[in-house]
């Protein structure tokens, strides 16, 4: 199973540098100024990569869809994320394809390291959680750029599948799978006039630390729906700052679960390069309270 995700991933990331060499010029768009056409999107409009590989912000999916593609063209990026709290380590790669501003496609693989605090868990120093997260984001209605004369956003529906490697440990603290399927709805808006990005996006999920711990638990093994919120000041065409939330449900007995959220900042060095850094609390995990730390993320895109 892991050695046909990781064919996957690599053919996913094959399709997203071969369409970077074939993908057409764009059109002049009428109304539209030509920056926002040649090579698609303005900086930072597009969001960058998630924890789960899909675009948006570090916690949180937005609307829009990955790379800098216009309706004419495929864009595309790759990803490495890291994530460290008082306690854990998260690490993240993938990449994710934009096909022509209208379906995304994404494959992230992240890594749950529990550090020292495994062999206090009784897991052994080290020890690591894996998950594999395939998404696929279609856009519905609405331009969270183009369109600053409605305030209609841009709306898209996701799906995000999820496959933990640890189903033993999982069922062992309450979980009740190591595979499961969130569903969400995002709307995102760029207000130019105003230098703000604001998402919102209700998620409809039973994963417990966003899959890193499995699905459902002992306390609850129904779906929820849960709330994703970002606002973000475009303090120039480069630099994009603001916050994130994200709302968790509570499934184990065995530890409370908190939600999430953090302070960013993501600058884009060119529309190939953008670099994410945030301050993060994540609140209660795995017994262990207060986890406050860091969030590093590269992109390279086009």
């Amino acid at each position: 199973m892991n050695h046909c995700l990781s064919r996957g991933f690599v053919l996913l990331v094959s399709l997203a540098l071969s369409a970077a060499i074939a993908a057409p010029a764009a059109a002049q768009i009428p109304g539209v100024p030509l920056e926002m056409v040649n090579g698609g999107k303005l900086l930072l409009t597009g969001g960058v990569s998630n924890i789960e590989g899909g675009g948006g912000g570090g916690l949180a999916s937005w609307a829009t869809i990955t790379g800098y593609e216009t309706p004419e063209g495929i864009g595309g990026n790759v990803h490495l994320t890291g994530v460290k709290t008082d306690d854990y380590e998260l690490r993240s790669a993938g990449a994710a394809v934009g096909l022509f501003d209208r379906l995304e496609l994404s494959f992230a693989r992240q890594d749950f390291d529990t550090g020292a605090t495994g062999g206090k868990l009784g897991l052994g120093n080290g020890f690591t959680f894996r998950q594999d997260v395939w998404g696929a984001k279609l856009k519905l209605i609405g331009d969270a750029v183009y369109d600053q004369d409605r305030l209609l956003p841009q709306i898209a529906i996701g799906v995000q599948h999820k496959s933990n490697d640890q189903g033993a440990i999982i069922r062992a603290v309450g979980g009740k799978d190591d595979e499961g399927t969130d569903y969400y709805l995002a709307a995102t808006k760029v207000l130019l006039d105003k230098s703000l990005v604001l998402n919102g996006t209700l998620r409809a999920t039973k994963a417990n630390q966003t899959g890193l711990l499995g699905f459902g638990g002992d306390r609850n093994d129904d779906y929820s729906a849960q709330f994703e919120g970002s606002a973000g000041w475009l303090v120039s065409k480069r630099l994009l700052i603001g916050a994130e939330y994200r709302s968790k449900p509570n499934n184990l007995g065995f530890a409370k679960e908190d939600d999430w959220a953090d302070l960013f900042a993501a600058y884009a060095v060119s529309k190939r390069l953008s670099i994410t850094a945030a301050y993060v609390a994540l609140g209660d995990i795995a017994t262990f309270e207060k986890q406050r730390g860091f969030y590093l993320s590269l992109q390279a895109g086009f």
